[in-house]
């Protein structure tokens, strides 16, 4: 008779209790992803207007949509297998130049080119010729020289700017600013010892900067200065990407297809499905949508005013909570004292951090109010004070991801650098901050996206709902595209809250799924360079 052994016993119950939690753990996952899928599913259906499209055309259009890429695809994975990251690549870079020649766009709507002109002629450029005249003597001085010589241009700038009375024409002056520092920075890249090389680039940058001025209004309609920020933010990446790929490897040109395969397979898919079909899609997230301000039809109603809002907000956030955040979790986890009183004071300050960062986000606008609006005095609901608030609802996050990333270095290093002679501040600037930068972007730019969908703490300091125009400096009245969104689901009229507020939240989600690929992209970056 075999002997009951306790411990064999309890190691099944274990397992077995393992086994059913684990899948219960799996099935709640599955439940929470399939449920946000279904939502974000009918919101897209809404905002799209799918549901006005026939049978007939969806039909037509998966088709015409789906037999190019289907056929490309195809090639890629079986024939050319080594061009699928190429493909990739090249299909990424014009829609995300077009993303950040809006972001330009906006910026120099609000600050005239004339405010980019002077500053990057008088400020940047003796700073970048003081910088690289010390980096290439291997002197250490480089950042402080750099920075007072800026600092100087631009004190000498705010002068100068009320006395200048000639100015050059608009798109003159971007491509001074945009085109001539793209160009410089691919000619560096592209031939980085062949001078001849580098200035042929740089020249036919330019002159293509100059000759997009003038096809772009007769074209695609835009005026000189928008054809110039399309051409530098769009145009002139693709092609040197594409110049790059092509010099390395002339025989992987049909990588660079993707674009040019997708855009083929979007139009197809929309001329076949007209063709077959009775009826197609009515969508209300369009271009008209995207470049109008908010009105009392729905027709009519858009989203710009809310997105230069939300761009301004998240501008001041990314920069407040970056430098304090960062420079705070630097002093707690390099400078701060970690034994006796001052340590005790060091660990009931990372507690209090810790407990910040589960603070109910109206508590936030409550303080934001208190402290901007009636204690130090800014004006109710301007993009200062959004701005300033938002960082304080994310910092207690990035110091916390900015810790913890901090801490992950190895101890090691440290000591490694303190032994070849270098100091405290050394150490920390060359050895700790590049191996802790991957982890500090990631969790700020995670931060930042939840900023930019906040909306209590902005009803709190008095924000509006709808603005009308988009905001012409800090001190402007602003709105965001969370409140335009908040507004419109709670409207009177049904059409905005079935089809205008979809159209905004999926606006809404590009740009925070945007920002979430750039902080994975960050990460996998510098973590390679590490």
């Amino acid at each position: 008779m075999s002997e009951h052994n306790p411990d064999t016993a309890f190691a099944g119950v274990s397992r077995l209790r393992g086994r059913i939690f684990g899948s219960l753990a799996k099935a709640a996952s599955w439940v929470g992803v399939v449920v946000l899928a279904w939502l974000l599913f009918m919101v897209v259906v809404d905002a799209f207007g799918l549901t006005a499209a026939s049978t007939d055309w969806y039909l037509g259009a998966l088709v015409g949509f789906g037999a190019p890429l289907a056929t490309y695809s195809a090639y890629l994975y079986w024939k050319r297998p080594d061009l699928r990251w190429i493909a990739v690549r090249a299909t990424v870079i014009p829609p995300a130049g077009l993303i950040f020649a809006g972001a330009i766009f906006v910026l120099f709507l609000v600050f005239e080119p004339f405010f980019w002109f002077l500053y990057y002629t008088i400020a940047v450029l003796p700073a970048v010729a003081v910088y690289g005249h010390f980096a290439t003597r291997d002197d250490t001085r480089a950042p402080l020289a750099a920075g007072f010589v800026g600092v100087v241009g631009l004190v000498i700038g705010y002068f100068v700017e009320p006395l200048i009375l000639i100015m050059p024409l608009p798109w003159i002056m971007l491509v001074w600013v945009l085109v001539v520092p793209a160009g410089a920075l691919i000619a560096y890249r592209q031939a980085p010892e062949d001078r001849q090389q580098q200035v042929t680039i740089l020249g036919t940058g330019v002159a293509g900067g100059v000759l997009a001025s003038y096809l772009g209004p007769a074209l695609i309609g835009v005026t000189p200065d928008t054809a110039v920020i399309l051409y530098a933010a769009t145009l002139l990446p693709v092609a040197w990407y594409n110049g790059a790929v092509l010099a390395n490897d002339r025989s992987a040109w049909p990588g660079l297809l993707g674009p040019v395969v997708a855009l083929g397979a979007i139009g197809g898919g929309i001329v076949l499905g007209g063709l077959v079909g009775t009826t197609g899609p009515e969508p209300v997230l369009d271009w008209q949508f995207l470049t109008s301000a908010p009105s009392t039809l729905p027709a009519n109603a858009g989203l710009f005013p809310a997105i230069v809002g939300s761009v301004f907000i998240i501008a001041i956030v990314a920069i407040v909570s970056f430098v304090v955040g960062v420079g705070a979790a630097i002093y707690l986890e390099e400078y701060a004292p970690q034994t006796g009183v001052g340590g005790t004071i060091t660990r009931i300050i990372r507690v209090n951090i810790a407990n910040l960062a589960g603070v109910p986000s109206v508590v936030y606008g409550l303080l934001g109010l208190g402290l901007f609006v009636n204690l130090i005095g800014m004006g109710l609901g301007i993009v200062l004070v959004a701005g300033l608030t938002l960082s304080l609802l994310i910092l207690p996050i990035v110091i916390i991801s900015a810790q913890e990333a901090i801490r992950s270095v190895p101890e090691e290093v440290r000591e490694a650098s303190y032994g070849m002679g270098a100091t405290r501040w050394q150490t920390i600037r060359e050895v700790v901050l590049p191996r802790a930068v991957p982890g500090v972007l990631t969790g700020t730019i995670l931060a930042l996206s939840r900023a930019i969908g906040e909306t209590a703490p902005l009803l709190m300091i008095g924000a509006a709902t709808t603005v009308f125009r988009p905001p012409t400096g800090f001190a402007s009245q602003v709105s965001a595209m969370p409140l335009q969104v908040f507004y419109w689901s709670f409207h009177q009229k049904s059409a905005f809250r079935e089809l205008i507020a979809p159209a905004g939240v999926v606006t809404l989600l590009v740009v925070m799924l945007s920002m979430n690929v750039l902080a994975i992209y960050l990460r996998n970056r510098y973590e390679q360079q590490a």
